[in-house]
């Protein structure tokens, strides 16, 4: 197994590869927010690869395939020796309906179904404790895509943001879980959960194209909080690899194939990785690993979320945490943000 650079997670006692494997993209067609069909024993194959290498954590959540990926990380996990199981880390607080599953899960973090999510997660996964327990979403009652007032509007069905985080800490107390996190949640609200139990980490989407956490992971910085980003490669649009041809021909049961990302935004952020390019041929490195390491280099992230469907495209990023760019590479990457418009926010750590 080869050494990957580690970071401690927060206060956790937890050390983590500074790249880890995302099981979003491997849980098969078939439910909302799908990657299109995907092949199960490439997909356990290219998990087992990512450990093989040196990834010594897995992340990944009871909606993604409406339990299927976490079975699929549990099939790849299974048998393992002790010392050589990675971390895992999975998710709650989005609630499917079995005889709907093309719906949009519900936001839902009510005491009772996060004990039943925790329950299910642990037979899924074939673990007895999670090594990290995040709420994916705030609360709000309502379908992810709920807008009653703005994005993340609370909706009378909401369970407050104090009692769902007092049961994640329940959990943890109750050796459930070994540590606490949430995920897309606010300042503000990261603010009022601390004030309950500590917040060991946060997961916020976090890319060259999408900067608009840079807030999150300060107040993470400061408060002594692990983070973990998700999307450092913005879905596939950073690896190098994409093409306005691909876009153009993602199928149907591909949730990218109607993202502005992929669509309104797609030439600006094309560009955006191009412009990567000389970065990366300095370096002698990946497009994808240089996209990885930008994320790498803000203050306060611990390391980031990368997936992979093939073991093959593994090799593609896995050298990421051990590419350490230079300020003058870090001013022609603000540069080439600037330029071509790609997404929001601070363009330079």
């Amino acid at each position: 197994m080869t050494t990957l650079p580690t970071r401690p997670l927060g206060t956790t006692g937890m050390d983590i590869t500074t790249v880890g494997f995302g099981s979003w993209a491997v849980s098969g067609s078939g439910w909302r927010f799908a990657w299109g069909a995907t092949d199960d024993a490439e997909s356990v194959a290219a998990i087992r690869h990512a450990v093989e290498s040196g990834v010594n954590w897995i992340d990944t959540a009871a909606v993604y395939g409406l339990g299927h990926s976490e079975e699929l990380v549990g099939r790849a996990v299974a048998g393992l020796p002790e010392a050589d199981r990675p971390l895992v880390f999975t998710k709650a607080g989005l609630v499917w309906d079995p005889e709907d599953p093309e719906a949009s899960p519900r936001r839902i973090m009510k005491p009772a179904s996060v004990r039943r999510e925790v329950e299910d997660s642990l037979r899924r996964l074939g673990l007895e404790t999670i090594d990290l327990y995040q709420v994916h979403y705030p609360d709000t009652g309502e379908a992810l895509e709920y807008a009653g007032g703005g994005f993340g509007a609370v909706s009378p069905n909401a369970t407050p943001l104090e009692e769902y985080w007092q049961v994640m800490a329940d959990l943890k107390a109750e050796g459930k879980v070994r540590a606490i996190g949430l995920s897309n949640h606010a300042p503000d609200l990261l603010d009022r959960a601390e004030k309950v139990a500590h917040v060991d980490a946060v997961q916020p989407p976090f890319s060259a194209i999408n900067r608009s956490a840079a807030e999150e992971i300060a107040w993470a910085h400061a408060h002594g909080a692990g983070v973990i980003v998700y999307s450092p490669l913005q879905s596939g649009l950073l690896t190098g690899a994409f093409t306005a041809e691909r876009a153009a021909n993602l199928p149907a049961d591909d949730w990218r194939s109607g993202h502005a990302d992929f669509t309104t935004g797609l030439a600006a952020n094309l560009a955006l990785a191009d412009a990567l390019r000389p970065v990366a041929e300095r370096h002698g490195a990946t497009v994808a690993e240089v996209a990885i390491a930008w994320t790498l280099a803000w203050p306060g992230i611990t390391g980031a979320i990368v997936g992979a469907r093939r073991p093959a495209q593994v090799d593609g990023w896995i050298n990421a945490g051990s590419l350490a760019l230079t300020p003058a590479d870090l001013d022609e990457i603000a540069t080439a943000i600037t330029t071509t418009g790609a997404g929001a926010g601070p363009a330079r750590p």
